[in-house]
């Protein structure tokens, strides 16, 4: 099996983990997802003036952000978005 091969294989199975741990049939799950999102600020802006805070806030956007690449992006995407250049 190939280098590149192998890697798509572990994406595959972090996605599809990510998907059994958060799923969004659960009623607890969307529960949690949406406390997430808020602590998390998915849908607003994460400026504040002092960079220290600003840097913290995107820290936790980042986490959001990598939660949902994993529960809604396919596989192509996953491989796509972790191995483009730039």
């Amino acid at each position: 099996m190939s280098e590149e091969q192998k890697a798509r294989d572990y994406l595959t199975q972090r996605r599809l983990a990510y998907k059994r741990v958060f799923d969004l049939e659960n009623q607890d799950v969307r529960f949690v997802l949406e406390d997430l999102a808020r602590f998390c600020r998915a849908h607003e802006s994460t400026f504040d003036p002092d960079q220290r805070v600003h840097a913290l806030l995107e820290g936790r956007k980042e986490v959001w952000n990598r939660l949902q690449h994993h529960l809604q992006m396919t596989d192509q995407d996953i491989w796509h978005y972790y191995t483009r250049k730039g």
